[in-house]
């Protein structure tokens, strides 16, 4: 099992990797080409969210009738197509889009995978893994993206980018999975609607998957808000300058991903918006943070605050669903709603961008929007009991 579990982090961080690559890649070409203007890489970014909210009916029952590891590397083949398409100068925003369609296959086999792999004990510390190795790939694919599209070629940062998703689709090959589940002839979209209602049946489960999409909404909007914050509060218009401010943030949520188990154990979910609060907070504060360092500490605690907050409520979702509806299709579930609520946010920021919205306001709203959203996502929220087993749907 740990053999597996160390490839299941090989793939993901190479995927992972080539992902932020791709998209500092591409926000390179964007400047380079001076013919978008700033609503372009918010729309870059809804071009890839696209498949997961279109598809969420379908992905988890797909991940979830197959072995979770042929999936992996079926993902990763389609991410490779999307980014050799860039080399045919297809449109970005369609380009993108199919890695985005590879990732929503993706995402329900990963997480799918890991209760198949370790005991109920060691979710929340597998799950720490995956956030720390998908952090650190995060911070080499975007400061190596933005280096690699920069400084040497856009070309050959495309190459590099399409050669990890192949070597990641042969990683994923050799992770061995439980066998797959007996395949439904029911219509998929009345049954993903049905297990909707039964997974989000608990006031725990409802707030693990608005509490995840809230982070999620949160993090996509800021990360892309980086670009035009950066340029009009620090001055920083340079695409690997301001991949290096996202290092921060990145940091901050694998040492939150780290700190986490030992904090908010799984039977103790209520703690998470703890953690919540702080990160809209924290965020609050980069609305008056002038100077650079000031900046990389603000988007570090956000990380750290963040990291805390997603890793149990993910790990949370994935023993409930585990134990109820199936792994693969509770990841749909959620990943249904955490990629609609960055769809809309990612839309809304491009929308309000292309009106002319400053980034300093857009932060200040930001950081509200984030306790507003903690509020309602934890209203009904019950106490803990240190059962886990109170958590689960009935039948």
């Amino acid at each position: 099992m740990r053999s597996n579990v160390a490839l299941v982090l090989i793939t993901q961080f190479l995927t992972a990797f080539a992902d932020n690559a791709l998209m500092f890649t591409i926000i390179t070409m964007v400047k380079q080409s001076a013919q978008r203007g700033d609503w372009y890489i918010p729309a870059l970014q809804a071009s890839f969210l696209v498949a997961f909210v279109l598809l969420a009916p379908w992905v988890g029952f797909f991940a979830d009738t197959r072995a979770k590891s042929k999936v992996m590397t079926y993902a990763n083949i389609i991410k490779a197509m999307g980014a050799g398409l860039l080399f045919l100068h297809t449109e970005p925003l369609l380009a993108y889009a199919i890695v985005g369609l590879g990732a929503a296959m993706y995402g329900p086999a990963k997480y799918g995978i890991l209760p198949e792999l370790v005991g109920e004990t060691e979710l929340v510390k597998a799950n720490g893994w995956i956030e720390g190795s998908t952090i650190l790939a995060i911070l080499g694919g975007t400061i190596g993206g933005a280096y690699l599209a920069e400084s040497i070629s856009v070309t050959f940062a495309l190459i590099c980018v399409t050669t990890l998703y192949g070597v990641s689709a042969f990683a994923a090959k050799w992770i061995v999975s439980q066998p797959a589940a007996e395949k439904t002839n029911a219509p998929l979209l009345p049954l993903f609607v049905q297990l909707t209602r039964r997974l989000l049946a608990t006031p725990r489960a409802r707030f693990a998957t608005l509490g995840v999409s809230l982070f999620w909404a949160a993090s996509v909007v800021l990360r892309v808000l980086l670009v035009s914050w950066a340029a009009e509060v620090l001055l920083i218009t340079n695409t690997e300058k301001v991949a290096e401010l996202t290092l921060f943030l990145a940091i901050g949520i694998a040492v939150g991903a780290f700190l986490v188990p030992r904090f908010i154990p799984l039977a103790y979910l209520r703690r998470a918006r703890l953690a919540a609060y702080a990160m809209g907070l924290i965020v609050l504060l980069l609305a008056v943070v002038t100077d650079p360092w000031s900046a990389r500490v603000a988007l570090f605690l956000t990380g750290v605050a963040g990291g805390m907050f997603v890793v149990p409520i993910n790990a949370a979702l994935q023993e409930i669903g585990h134990k109820s509806i199936g792994a693969g299709g509770a990841v749909a579930v959620q990943s249904f709603f955490e990629n609609l609520s960055m769809l809309i946010a990612s839309g809304v920021y491009a929308i309000a961008t292309a009106a002319g919205a400053k980034a300093i306001p857009t932060v200040a709203t930001l950081g509200i929007v984030i306790l507003i959203a903690t509020t309602l996502v934890s209203w009904h929220l019950p106490p803990d009991t240190g059962k886990l087993e109170d958590s689960v749907p009935p039948e």
